[in-house]
């Protein structure tokens, strides 16, 4: 019992300490400040499988507090773009996918290349990762491939998110925050320590945003947002060396559409819409809605020499997109798409004690993903017309007085063509890593890891549609003509794959003092393959092409004429082929520092990579422009650097700055010998990305009506960016300026800020479909004031 008394003592005093230093967030400043604090000094938060400090390990990271957060305007994932070095993550209009790129690898659609851990728990689905922020703690970002102890699309990196712990943080946060364009938030948590052995917070928030863009079909704003949601964690300690922290997080969304405007035709034929260039027109109402529940079960035991993790995960989404996907006023065709995820992860960690020569990490992992899709495509009145009877069509000959003359017209106002999916994904991996420290000398350290990775993928589908016709038929002065004829088109089947990896990862690293080191590693990492759902609207146009010849060949008005029409028929085409794309993988060859100068006034993190991606996964329209498609692009080249510096110099003087260089090429991507993009820069990764700001404190006298005013500044810029694998549309290098003036009285602030100050105009995302362009610009100035109070 005495042990038991001293242990609950050192925690409590640990979290004294914690608390003392949020204090002091928005209070005077700590005692020495002309030292630069580590993040993870501060908040001390323990993941299970590292046995060291971030800073301390081989990797090229950073590490961002509740206060460089809410000095960045970091309100969600897609915040964090460019203020990292090599990181960048459009923000295109909606939450259902959220692409991270770090160092040349990310994704649009499917599987993601960046991992992201929140609160220990990894999230499978990328329709999960842009989530509200009003509870966070920490984020750290881990560049380069992680698959040794994170796995399957951790090739680009890892984001870990840790939201704050009832035990170390106390009281009731409050928070209100009004913009310009209607933007509203407010938040109210709660944190409270019963007993030295259970602890608990809850929360709810609730934001409204009322748009940046307007749809000109129609007035409206196109971009609103609605949401709501909250979040329980509960920490018991039952014995002295047992810990559960379970957590439950729930959210709803309802977006409104895309702000997607019009570039202009990219097939070089006569602009047929040049009065809607630089204009968001489409007639069809756009819209993104998503339940999100999470949560999760930590469980810690400390043994003597050994710490035993266990992490269950439980993650439900139910959500819904509707898309107009021609994004034009003309009524083309439109998309609907549902998703049912249920995600159950459960990962066994066991770790040795820091203090020993030998340091050791062995886990074993594993999750099921239950994912129904529901995504019918809806061809309506103009798009009956252009897609289906025209290009039906143009399958018959013309122009030749001699040929017959041949026309099919369709019925059919509209033509939906349901689509249901079912999509599971069953992943299992062992691993282990151990560390030998003071190799040889004191200081240098040898890491060797190595994972089995297990996956294996199925896709049920039951895709198709029905369609009537007339056929005229003519040859000189005989005409035939045969009406509501019936085309049928069906694919109802199964398809599965499975893929077995080994990820090793090598490292070898210098420390001279706890502080200070050098680095060098070679990691390998993968992103798993899956099916294309979207593919099986090109699949049901050929399959219902050949449905019509069969169904005029059957007709007894053209029997006689069955063998030609035979010769206008194409062959079938395969599910797996046309549906499945393969696993990406890495090799990652990086070294790198981290240093602590001037006697702790300035921290410098730098790292250069060189990274070699075979079978790369690259999003594309479809040929017929039915949606988007992953397809493996042969292999592309990184070369690059990144540098992080963050100094105080003086008591209320702070700088900090990064900078990130990638040089992302294809150099094996042909397709055809009039599409070889070899030495093409790979879409979506900027060749820089930057940021430099600062904080100044402006203290106040004792008894004034304020502590102190905190002035920040930041500019974060990122360019060029190339938006398609033909590098025919790209976004120059731009910059952004944001600052804030905060008001601060001892738990209490009142925050004036500014967002894209200079108001730049620049495309936040680019994309190209039948032929067109569409883009999305960038937000434009914003400002307002926050409301911070803690009681």
């Amino acid at each position: 019992m005495k042990k038991h008394k001293i242990l609950t003592g050192l925690m409590l005093a640990s979290a004294s300490a914690a608390a003392a230093t949020n204090n002091n967030a928005v209070g005077t400043l700590p005692g020495d400040t002309t030292k630069v604090i580590d993040i993870e000094e501060v908040v001390v938060i323990a993941t299970p499988k590292e046995n060291s400090r971030l800073r301390q390990q081989p990797v090229s990271a950073t590490s961002l507090s509740q206060e460089d957060m809410r000095n960045n305007a970091v309100t969600s994932v897609k915040s964090l773009s460019a203020l990292v070095p090599n990181l960048f993550i459009p923000d295109y209009g909606s939450k259902l996918t959220t692409s991270v790129y770090i160092r040349g690898i990310g994704s649009r659609i499917n599987t993601p290349a960046i991992g992201l851990y929140v609160d220990n728990i990894p999230f499978i689905d990328k329709s999960a990762f842009d989530f509200n922020y009003a509870d966070v703690e920490r984020i750290d970002v881990m560049r380069g491939p992680q698959g040794t102890l994170y796995g399957r699309n951790t090739m680009g990196g890892l984001i870990r998110v840790f939201t704050k712990s009832p035990f170390t943080y106390q009281g009731t946060d409050l928070r209100l925050s009004a913009a310009t364009y209607n933007n509203y938030q407010a938040s109210l948590t709660h944190y409270h320590r019963i007993s030295t052995q259970f602890a608990f917070s809850a929360g709810a928030f609730y934001s409204h945003k009322g748009g940046f863009f307007k749809n000109d079909f129609n007035g409206k704003r196109i971009d609103t947002d609605n949401e709501f949601g909250g979040r329980i964690r509960a920490i018991w300690l039952p014995t002295e060396n047992l810990k559960l922290d379970f957590t439950v997080n729930y959210e709803y969304t309802n977006q409104g559409g895309y702000p997607y405007e019009y570039t202009g035709r990219t097939d070089g034929e006569t602009e047929d819409r040049a009065g809607y260039i630089g204009s968001i027109s489409y007639n069809n109402d756009c819209g993104y809605r998503r339940n999100l529940v999470n949560s999760g079960v930590n469980l810690e035991y400390q043994g003597r020499n050994f710490t035993l993790s266990s992490a269950t995960g439980f993650q439900y989404l139910y959500d819904r997109m509707d898309l107009d996907q021609d994004f034009t006023e003309q009524d083309i065709y439109t998309i609907m798409q549902k998703q049912n995820s249920k995600t159950l992860s459960e990962e066994i960690v066991m770790k040795s004690k820091p203090g020993s020569r030998w340091q050791w990490t062995t886990g074993v992992s594993g999750f099921y993903q239950w994912l129904d899709t529901d995504a019918p495509v809806t061809f309506r009145q103009d798009g009956v017309k252009t897609m289906i009877e025209d290009n039906a069509n143009s399958m018959f000959p013309s122009g030749n007085p001699a040929a017959p003359t041949m026309h099919l017209t369709v019925n059919n106002s509209t033509l939906p063509v349901p689509g249901r999916f079912e999509t599971p994904v069953l992943n299992g991996a062992v691993y282990h890593q151990s560390t030998l420290n003071d190799l040889f000398v004191d200081g240098l350290s040898l890491t060797v890891g190595l994972r089995l990775d297990y996956e294996k993928i199925k896709m049920h589908y039951d895709s198709g549609t029905d369609m009537d016709f007339d056929f005229l038929f003519g040859m000189g002065p005989m005409h035939i003509t045969s009406e509501n004829l019936h085309a049928v088109s069906s694919f109802i089947g199964e398809e599965s794959a499975d893929y077995t990896q080994l990820l090793p990862k090598f490292a070898l690293e210098y420390a001279w003092n706890p502080q200070n080191n050098v680095y060098a590693s070679v990691t390998k990492g993968y992103r798993s393959g899956g099916y294309n759902i979207q593919m099986f609207s090109d699949l049901i146009q050929g399959s219902l092409r050949n449905a019509m010849i069969d169904a005029l060949a059957a007709d007894p008005n053209f029997k006689r004429f069955a063998s030609m029409l035979e010769n206008f028929k194409t062959g079938s085409a395969s599910i797996r082929e046309a549906t499945l794309y393969k696993p990406e993988y890495s090799w990652n060859y990086e070294i790198g520092t981290h240093l602590t100068l001037f006697g702790g006034k300035l921290q410098a993190d730098l790292a250069a990579f060189y990274m070699d991606t075979r079978d790369q996964q690259i999003s594309r329209f479809a040929d017929s422009g039915l949606g988007r498609i992953t397809v493996n692009a042969g292999k592309s080249r990184s070369i690059g650097a990144e540098a992080s510096l963050r100094s105080q110099i003086t008591d209320a003087l702070s700088l900090y700055g990064s900078y990130g260089y990638t040089y992302a090429t294809f150099t094996d991507y042909t397709l055809s010998d009039t599409e070889d993009y070899n030495g093409n820069y790979v879409p979506f990764v900027p060749k820089h990305t930057f940021t430099a700001g600062g904080q100044y404190v402006f203290r106040l006298r004792k008894g004034a009506w304020l502590d102190n005013i905190t002035v920040n500044a930041n500019y974060r810029a990122a360019g060029r960016i190339y938006w398609t694998e033909q590098n025919n549309a790209s976004q120059p290098l731009y910059g952004i300026l944001n600052g804030r003036v905060s008001l601060n009285k001892g738990n209490g602030q009142v925050g004036f800020w500014i967002n894209n100050a200079l108001n730049k105009d620049y495309q936040a995302f680019y994309f190209e479909t039948m032929n067109r362009g569409f883009a999305q610009q960038g937000r434009p100035l914003q400002f307002g004031i926050d409301l911070k109070c803690r009681f």
